[in-house]
């Protein structure tokens, strides 16, 4: 059974809460889920304690079993610290451009 760890969508209509939850990934996003493992609520400040909160100890277990984690949660983890350089950069944009060429930088910085 293929496990991600993602979010699924609470609240009301301009209102968003969302669960990150263990889920099949074949069930719907506000679907069934194994377990609840956190909490993220977009509307408070960046810098507000409740606007991320992680299971840790669930979080990690989870992992060692092979559950996968999606984009947005992977920025989570890397802030919080659980997996260290999760954070994904996707697509072929300018910010793309931006991140590979800084990246470079950092590499031949690195090597001097």
């Amino acid at each position: 059974m293929p496990v991600r760890i993602r979010l699924a969508r609470m609240g009301r209509k301009k209102r968003p809460f969302y669960r990150i939850v263990v889920a099949d990934s074949r069930s719907p996003r506000d679907g069934r889920f194994i377990e609840k493992v956190g909490t993220y609520d977009p509307l408070l400040p960046d810098d507000h304690p409740q606007r991320v909160v992680l299971n840790e100890e669930r979080i990690r277990y989870w992992l060692s079993v092979g559950a996968q984690y999606t984009d947005r949660v992977a920025r989570f983890l890397d802030r919080a610290g659980i997996v260290p350089g999760a954070t994904r950069y996707r697509g072929t944009g300018k910010r793309a451009q931006e991140i590979a060429a800084r990246k470079a930088a950092e590499a031949e910085g690195a090597e001097a």
